[in-house]
């Protein structure tokens, strides 16, 4: 598949199963993330990567989170099946810093274009996965324990394994009208 193909047919999967990436194609995920748009080449990303025993260490994480929080028992039994929902995640982590060019938020939608870049380069490797975020990113005893500082920010979760139904290889294109216009 060519990239503008990948590009334009990109679909997230969220039934994930074995194997997920190692090696090489691991590697080039993350790689990818390392390319996404960088001003000042700041780096402002960290890549936590939670599988095997980090996914029931990640599932129990959010099960004393959920109870901190007071949510009921069906809440707390989603919050600690969803480590089990790939093989494999890792957390993208906006690591800012303060920068008299850079602002904030620029830092943020970088590490933000990191995850879509990793997520295209697993499709591209014959693996797929799904960007999660939700209230999970803001709590602090899930920031505290991805090494969070105060001026970070967790931008999501990208699930990541073998998509367990095939997609349809093309997608129909979207009416872009509605969306843009010339200035």
């Amino acid at each position: 598949m060519d990239a503008l193909e990948l590009l334009i047919n990109r679909r997230s999967a969220s039934r994930l199963a074995e194997p997920a990436p190692a090696g090489e194609a691991l590697e080039n995920i993350l790689r990818a993330g390392m390319r996404a748009p960088d001003h000042g080449t700041l780096q402002p990303w960290r890549f936590i990567i939670v599988e095997n025993e980090g996914r029931e260490r990640f599932s129990q994480l959010l099960e004393q989170a959920a109870r901190a929080d007071g949510l009921d028992e069906k809440a707390i039994e989603k919050a600690t099946q969803s480590p089990f929902r790939a093989p494999m995640i890792i957390t993208v982590v906006a690591h800012c810093e303060s920068h008299h060019k850079v602002p904030r938020w620029e830092q943020v939608v970088s590490a933000g274009c990191a995850v879509m870049a990793m997520q295209m380069a697993a499709l591209a490797q014959g693996f797929n996965g799904i960007w999660r975020s939700g209230p999970w990113t803001e709590h602090q005893q899930v920031r505290d324990a991805f090494g969070c500082r105060e001026q970070d920010a967790i931008v999501g979760f990208l699930y990541l394994g073998t998509p367990q139904l095939k997609s349809h290889t093309t997608v129909l294109p979207p009416d872009t009208r509605a969306f843009v216009r010339y200035f």
